[in-house]
């Protein structure tokens, strides 16, 4: 076994900091730094232990949508197709959904045998939550290919694998619907597997934008119609809660682009309204059920103390729920439930986990000041200085942060409002935020988030 770490995990040095990092140190030289951020996620947040000698089995239950059903199918037609080529080289190829549950399996018979003892098999569950870092979990996980050698896994029961996986997204919400992935025993992966693994991405992303193009157009298409019927300010949303059409007042209370779709219907805005964002996918769940279902509920919009009635209604293709029409000022329908604050609690993170050159660094909440977006890496002004956060896009670092004290105050910037030092007003009621780091950087305010930030600031 241990000539299986040294043949994929450089000696013995990943060992060593696997064995210091299980003991309660963070400081782990030599090791990789998604790997790093992997283990602090096992060791923290899921808490999985490492002594763990094999997945458990999975419970949680996924409503599959139609591109679910696509991605499993184009998955399952790769995943056979180089089946032999795998089984040769004495490897297995995997296909989880979003959970990580494996869902089918292919290769070498002696191999099979042997992922049998560790519960690599179909309904068992390899989400990093359930067995710690491995490829097809930490790949749901992440942006991009994966490949986790031998002692990186977290549960040293799998140190003698050596795999490679990577997630298939939606092309609008960047949420994974599914993991391929390919493992093998003690020995090398093939040369070859990073590419085929892109191609079998890049084939299926495909075939998803195509099936987004066409619903983007039949939202389009519902919302011309229902406009010609009513005056009431209109949006159509998807099912992800992001907007893919807005007439211009509505544009204006969601703080979102008027009048036009994107060019490209996968192009599509989040609104700064978590609770329309909620009523919609609420909406969907209901509709999913109940096909003729209408709701109704009030939602606090830019550019207004008071919440405002809005009306939701779902929009069908082909028998198959695409979206939802929100008529602003309209309270037709069933009333939505109001939230408590208690069905969704999460635990509040403690700590952000950036990374600087080759290490993890684990930063508390206090210690950023804002973080801005390049492209889809997130940046923090830090007391330590400018750090990569280790996981990419703002959107799920506000997310993460939102019940923390952190807002989106930009399009770019989410900002730590225990931070904020001075408001500047600018003209025409803009905004702009001094904060309190080293230099005293000035944060621009959106006009669109603006009534958030006075509301935040009470000012």
């Amino acid at each position: 076994m241990r000539d299986g770490h040294r043949l994929e995990s450089g000696g013995g040095t990943v060992l060593a900091a696997w064995e210091r990092f299980v003991r309660g140190e963070d400081q782990v030289p030599g090791v990789r730094p998604e790997v790093a951020i992997s283990w602090h996620r096992c060791r923290e947040q899921y808490r999985v232990d490492p002594h763990l000698t094999h997945a458990p089995v999975a419970v949680a239950e996924v409503d599959h949508t139609p591109e679910h059903d696509v991605v499993f199918a184009e998955l399952g037609f790769r995943a056979a197709s180089v089946a032999h080529e795998v089984g040769n080289l004495g490897g297995v190829v995997t296909v989880t959904d979003a959970t990580g549950r494996i869902l089918a399996e292919w290769g070498d018979q002696a191999t099979l045998a042997r992922a049998t003892d560790a519960n690599l098999a179909p309904w068992y569950c390899w989400s990093e939550s359930a067995a710690g870092t491995n490829g097809m979990g930490t790949a749901l996980e992440a942006h991009g290919p994966v490949v986790v050698r031998a002692a990186e896994h977290w549960c040293q029961a799998f140190h003698s694998w050596v795999c490679a996986g990577v997630a298939v997204r939606d092309v609008v919400t960047k949420e994974p619907l599914a993991a391929l992935n390919i493992s093998c025993w003690r020995s090398q992966l093939p040369s070859s597997v990073g590419g085929w693994l892109a191609n079998a991405v890049t084939r299926t992303q495909c075939t998803l934008r195509r099936r987004a193009r066409n619903s983007g157009a039949e939202l389009v298409a519902a919302f011309t119609e229902a406009r010609a019927r009513s005056g009431a300010a209109l949006a159509a949303m998807d099912t992800a809660g992001k907007v893919v059409i807005a007439d211009e007042t509505a544009g204006v209370l969601m703080g979102v682009p008027a009048a036009t779709p994107a060019l490209d219907p996968t192009v599509r805005w989040k609104p700064g309204l978590p609770e329309l964002i909620e009523a919609v996918r609420y909406t969907c769940g209901q509709a999913a059920r109940r096909p003729e279902w209408v709701g109704t509920t009030r939602v606090f919009t830019h550019l207004a103390e008071e919440p405002t009635s809005i009306s939701l209604r779902p929009v069908f293709s082909a028998g198959h729920l695409i979206g939802t029409l929100v008529l602003f000022g309209a309270a037709d329908g069933a009333p939505l439930p109001k939230a408590d604050g208690t069905a969704h609690a999460r635990p509040r993170p403690s700590r952000v986990v950036a990374t600087r050159d080759n290490r993890m660094v684990l930063l508390r909440l206090p210690e950023v000041s804002f973080a801005e977006s390049e492209g889809n890496d997130v940046w923090l002004a830090t007391d330590q200085g400018r750090l990569r956060a280790a996981s990419p896009g703002l959107d799920k670092f506000e997310g993460e942060l939102a019940d923390a004290g952190f807002l989106r105050v930009h399009r770019r910037y989410v900002v730590n409002l225990s931070r904020v030092r001075e408001v500047e007003r600018g003209v025409k009621g803009g905004l702009s935020l001094v904060m309190d780091d080293r230099t005293n950087t000035m944060v621009p305010v959106s006009r669109r988030n603006v009534p958030a930030v006075r509301r935040a600031l009470d000012i």
